[in-house]
């Protein structure tokens, strides 16, 4: 895969090509305001009828069917793909360009929350991806354009950020963890709703091991999860919230290979 030039921070809006996946119609137009003034092309596949020119409809099935059905519309003069929650605020987005090069064919970004859980568990989370990339953050997440052709069709699957980045690292893809960009969100606002949101990320994760072969300290990380998550009680309630989620997760994934359609 080859990076002829360096993309220049001052004029990435006429290189980039944003693909937001939205379940409904809510937050559309904030999103394309934002999207709009950063001077960017970008498409908004909606599960909702939206009468906008960069709005396409698409019935609901997942963020990695929208992202493969978004695919059909970045242009040819692209040179990196963007994906977006369509709930997200983004900060700083210049700066994210500043680490795409010959080397680095993927850039994903710290995510920003401002209450709950999340908050505790970005700060466990986020030191650990400096040096080893566990989980991707999907909320905003940059690739040369030969990268995310490379890693479609993304399969079924709940954690389509966390399959993007290890398909890209089975390939020997160079991916970067960016924290000077970031994308402001709401998440979990209790230990319960916690709990479920962890279930549901984790089944994701394995769920993308089972489709790739990321680097081997990120297998050993999965297989070993179960085993030195009972530490995460330490950080009380919230702790307990993740130790039940990723449990279930894996108990699930263990005794069910082809888990409901979600």
């Amino acid at each position: 895969m080859t990076w002829e030039g360096r993309l220049e921070i001052n004029d990435y809006g006429s290189d980039v090509f944003v693909i937001v996946p939205a379940r409904d119609g809510e937050n559309v137009g904030e999103k394309i305001e934002e999207l709009e003034n950063f001077g960017v092309s970008y498409v908004v596949v909606c599960g909702e009828k939206v009468d906008h020119p960069h709005v396409v409809y698409r019935s609901r099935c997942g963020k990695w069917d929208a992202i493969n059905y978004g695919s059909s519309f970045v242009p040819k003069k692209a040179r990196v793909v963007a994906l977006n929650d369509v709930d997200t605020k983004i900060c700083n987005f210049d700066k994210a360009f500043e680490y795409i090069d010959e080397e680095v064919g993927l850039v994903y970004c710290r995510v920003q929350v401002s209450k709950g859980p999340q908050l505790k568990f970005y700060k466990i989370l986020d030191p650990i991806r400096q040096r080893l990339h566990i989980a991707a953050s999907g909320e905003l997440m940059l690739l040369k354009k030969e990268v995310f052709r490379h890693v479609l069709p993304v399969p079924p699957c709940m954690a389509e950020d966390s399959y993007i980045l290890f398909k890209a690292l089975e390939s020997g893809v160079k991916a970067h963890f960016c924290r000077k960009t970031y994308v402001t969100t709401e998440r979990t606002a209790d230990a319960a709703q916690e709990a479920r949101y962890k279930k549901r990320t984790t089944l994701g994760i394995y769920q993308a091991l089972d489709h790739t072969k990321p680097p081997l300290q990120i297998r050993i990380f999965y297989m070993a999860l179960p085993v030195f998550a009972p530490l995460l009680r330490l950080a009380g309630e919230d702790g307990q919230a993740w130790v039940n989620g990723i449990n279930s997760a894996f108990t699930e994934h263990m005794t069910d290979k082809n888990p409901t359609k979600f």
